[in-house]
């Protein structure tokens, strides 16, 4: 018998439903009702081969919310983070140099150069 532990536990996930978590069954779950609908919608106007490919793009960015993970964020999280990156946070970095050495001894060095 053989019991299978995470080596990490932030690593653990609750499978509840054909080995899926919660988060992954409900986007998989609304995947599902987006394809219905617009199979039902567009059947009879646009053909089956066509509806098909509406269904499957139409469902895409329901089922990758569910499955998306990058360096541990979901993906709402991680396309927050792209968002700050890119656009909400000011991207002209400065550097200023600062000789600390100098900074400690200036006064002494200001006072020699006088004499």
């Amino acid at each position: 018998m053989e019991i299978k532990i995470n080596k990490e536990i932030r690593n653990y996930t609750e499978n509840i439903y054909f080995g899926l978590s919660m988060r992954q069954f409900i986007c998989s779950f609304l995947a599902c009702i987006i394809a219905t609908f617009f199979y039902f919608l567009l059947k009879d106007k646009l053909g089956i081969e066509t509806t098909s490919w509406v269904c499957i793009l139409a469902s895409l960015p329901f089922a990758l919310l569910g499955f998306i993970s990058y360096n541990g964020m979901t993906a709402e999280k991680f396309l927050w983070a792209w968002l700050k990156s890119e656009f909400l946070i000011p991207k002209h970095l400065t550097f200023k140099p600062t000789n600390f050495y100098y900074e400690l001894l200036k006064n002494k060095i200001n006072k020699e150069v006088e004499r």
